[in-house]
């Protein structure tokens, strides 16, 4: 089967032979699959001894012909969220990903793929979407009419918590660094607001959703109202921070993390996205012979919204 994978000399696309699925799981050919911050991490990472296919989401067709979408966390099932397991890994870790033609998961995680979403829609929702549905409606447990700040514009994290926040009837306000993308927010996704980093938004919001870290995250807490929240569910410019922890308990601010989701979350975020009509917002498509132009986009920091893979050369 044709897969990118990770060597030592960098990014491979060829063929490679795939063993059978063990024991209690399936195989899925895949339609299509995305391209995460995760997955660049390990694009840019020195390769090992033992090349492994990259990718983490996908969606395709199980053996017994069903649409599915991957759920991508492996994690013992003793755990009801597999979130909590000290062990868990994402597909890509130590077994083959998503960025082939075919992929072995586990039964438990294949999830049933709503026929209104697209393979390329819904390829998108396993670690992005995933994530910024649980920061939205559990860790930070938003209403319709709150006030939101996403911090950072563009990528498949944020541009998911503008479109889901949007359509939940939340007020959502932005701030990034690109003057271009905080005009896309505003007019592509229906951001009613968006600004400079660390400029005085007009009023304090509920809650603030960051994923940047360092660089953001005393804004975010600035921002918030008395009694408000803060999630954090990523660090791209870093994972230090000084905090004024006087400041957090006087205005009794709620601090979370936030990561990924669970199984019951991600067909939750299917069903909601097919009912809605909410939709991941895709930035392009590339065939997988040319994988290596659309990965290299995402590594430039080039995208706004995802970037897919099709890998059935259909």
């Amino acid at each position: 089967m044709l897969a990118v994978r990770r060597t030592a000399a960098g990014l491979q696309i060829a063929d490679r032979d795939q063993a059978p699925p063990a024991p209690g799981w399936t195989t899925v050919t895949l339609r299509c699959a995305s391209v995460n911050h995760s997955d660049l991490m390990a694009a840019r990472a020195a390769g090992g001894d033992q090349p492994r296919v990259l990718g983490s989401d996908g969606a395709g067709v199980d053996q017994d012909g069903n649409d599915v979408i991957i759920y991508p966390i492996l994690a013992a099932p003793s755990y009801a969220d597999p979130m909590h397991d000290p062990g868990l890994r994402m597909l890509s870790q130590g077994v083959d990903g998503t960025w082939a033609q075919r992929v072995h998961v586990p039964r438990a995680n294949v999830i049933p793929k709503p026929a209104e979403l697209s393979f390329e829609e819904a390829a998108c929702l396993g670690t992005a979407w995933l994530t910024a549905y649980r920061m939205l409606f559990g860790r930070a447990d938003l209403k319709p009419g709150e006030t939101i700040l996403v911090q950072g514009t563009g990528g498949g994290v944020t541009t998911a918590l503008i479109s889901l926040g949007v359509a939940a009837g939340m007020r959502v306000w932005v701030s990034g660094r690109d003057p271009e993308r905080r005009r896309r927010a505003v007019e592509d996704l229906g951001a009613h607001g968006a600004y400079a980093p660390g400029e005085t938004l007009p009023e304090p919001v509920d809650a603030a959703l960051d994923c940047v870290g360092t660089a953001t995250i005393a804004h975010s807490l600035r921002s918030v109202r008395n009694g408000g929240r803060v999630v954090t569910a990523g660090a791209v410019t870093g994972a230090a921070a000084d905090l004024d922890l006087a400041d957090l308990f006087v205005r009794s601010i709620t601090l979370h993390g936030s990561a990924m989701g669970s199984p019951e979350e991600l067909r939750r975020l299917a069903r909601h996205c097919a009912s809605t009509g909410v939709r991941p917002l895709i930035d392009s498509t590339w065939a997988l012979p040319d994988a290596r132009d659309g990965i290299n986009r995402a590594l430039a920091g080039k995208q706004f919204g995802k970037v897919v893979i099709r890998c059935d050369q259909r």
